[in-house]
């Protein structure tokens, strides 16, 4: 909204040549966020603790130590993200952007989702919410919606295609495929990340690592003679995703000031459907789906865990891990939370260098 008010005055008034900046506005929509979060954040909290009496619900075939020390936390902190994320996006960014306004909608669709969801566990006061079937179908129906959308917006000759990392000229056809394929990105990721949040901002970090990627990234491929310099697919208009997703990384850190260990509030469903569909529908937009699951490796390895648990499971009764997902492994085999989230953010970390490397490596 800035940007469409006083970009078109900069021949009039030079300050106002700032916003035409990409990398300008997106560190004022971080900025943005990041203050939003901290401004709102405190009343929030004690909104969600005085509504939902009681908290979340807490699983109680989960850790033991949890019925202690996380009774009591109100949950749908992820509202916060939305708020920050959505305002701040909405006041830097490019609003004649399409991809802007369909990542916005997978990621306000599947918040709506996970609110619902939310929702139903404190008023019921249980862990099951909204069921899983009706979950997959929400999340379908939107990120099919959301792919139909991008596949318009992209270049005709990517607008089928999935780009393959390292090898710079392969791209594999789908055709009429590939909005299932994208679909399936959004909804994998958005998954991926709802099962990785279970500790106090194990998820955040590595979400806000993602979106730094990503930001790159979509400046890069947005931009003719960065993408031409590294041999990247050119996808004219996705550079302004990078205002979108700074704008997470300041929401995130407004979060994870309040979710850090002991956690004031939890992101709930709210949150970690929402940024994770985000980051799925940024890596269609960007045609980087195969890095995304490079970059979030961390999530895809929680994923797994849980289906080769529940696989196994059904096949011989016994189980692979001590509980799933993993890093609940690691609680049950006794090591202090801290540690079992800032190990995870070491490898968030390492898996977001070797996703950046493809850029590079061609």
């Amino acid at each position: 909204m800035i940007f469409n008010l006083l970009a078109p005055l900069a021949e009039d008034f030079i300050l106002f040549n700032l916003f035409r900046y990409l990398t300008f506005r997106a560190g004022a929509a971080c900025m943005t966020a990041l203050v939003l979060s901290l401004m709102i954040g405190p009343w929030l909290i004690e909104y969600l603790r005085r509504t939902q009496k009681g908290g979340q619900p807490i699983r109680e075939d989960g850790p033991e130590s949890h019925l202690l020390t996380k009774k009591g936390t109100p949950t749908m902190g992820g509202l916060l993200i939305l708020i920050a994320l959505s305002v701040s996006t909405l006041l830097w960014a490019d609003l004649r952007n399409g991809y802007v306004w369909a990542v916005l909608l997978v990621t306000l669709g599947f918040g709506a989702l996970g609110f619902a969801d939310d929702w139903l566990k404190v008023t019921k006061r249980n862990t099951k919410g909204v069921s899983g079937r009706q979950k997959l179908v929400v999340q379908w129906a939107v990120g099919l919606a959301a792919s139909v959308w991008i596949g318009f917006l992209l270049p005709a000759a990517l607008d089928d295609n999935v780009a393959v990392p390292v090898i710079k000229d392969l791209l594999v056809p789908l055709g009429i495929v590939f909005p299932v394929f994208a679909a399936f990105v959004m909804v994998g990721a958005s998954n991926a990340v709802n099962l990785t949040d279970g500790l106090d901002g194990l998820a955040i970090v590595p979400v806000m690592i993602a979106a730094g990627v990503f930001a790159l990234i979509a400046y890069l491929v947005g931009n003719r003679v960065f993408a031409d310099y590294l041999q990247l697919h050119f996808v004219p208009g996705t550079g302004e995703l990078a205002v979108f997703l700074s704008a997470l990384i300041g929401a995130g850190l407004g979060f994870l000031w309040f979710n850090a260990p002991p956690a004031k509030v939890f992101m709930g469903d709210i949150g970690s459907l929402s940024i994770g569909g985000a980051l799925g529908a940024v890596a269609v937009a960007t045609k980087h789906e195969i890095v995304l699951a490079i970059v979030g490796g961390l999530f895809v390895v929680e994923t797994l865990s849980v289906v080769i648990q529940v696989f196994w499971f059904k096949r011989t009764g016994r189980r692979v891990f001590l509980m799933a997902p993993l890093h609940h492994h690691f609680e049950k085999k006794g090591w202090a939370e801290p540690t079992i989230v800032i190990r995870f953010w070491i490898i968030a970390m390492v898996l977001a260098l070797v996703g950046l490397s493809t850029l590079k490596i061609r």
